[in-house]
């Protein structure tokens, strides 16, 4: 076999960047990178917006089984905070590491909702952010 019928048939993948190295694991290496993509105050703000949508929208189909079928509805939060928070990402500067794949994409968006972005509250991040700008 031929080694450039390996490559035809291997997954298609984004290229590997420098700052694409997860050392430490996925929440450490986004933690690395937060501060410089998360710098407008306009997508800090939108960000501030849809975090909590985005909870909202993974916790409505728990909520629906316990509460109302009604909350299933809340799925909704999670499409809505994707768009908005990727169309904040155009204002900034430094643009995100682009994602390995569909999985990679599920990841990282789940960890920067869940624990990221709170921990960029809570340590003062996002204030900093919003007061050099």
């Amino acid at each position: 076999m031929n080694p450039t019928d390996l490559t035809r048939s291997a997954p298609v993948t984004a290229a590997r960047t420098p700052d694409d190295d997860r050392l430490g694991g996925l929440a450490a290496w986004q933690w690395r990178l937060y501060p410089t993509g998360h710098r407008d105050r306009h997508n800090l703000m939108l960000h501030l917006l849809t975090v909590p949508l985005f909870w909202l929208g993974t916790l409505a189909p728990l909520l629906a089984v316990l509460v109302s079928p009604w909350l299933a509805f809340g799925l909704l939060g999670l499409p809505v905070a994707l768009v908005a928070q990727a169309r904040g990402h155009r204002h900034e500067h430094a643009r995100p590491v682009p994602f390995r794949g569909p999985g990679d994409f599920v990841r990282r968006f789940f960890v920067e909702q869940w624990i990221t972005f709170p921990r960029y509250l809570v340590t003062g991040g996002l204030r900093r952010a919003w007061h050099e700008r």
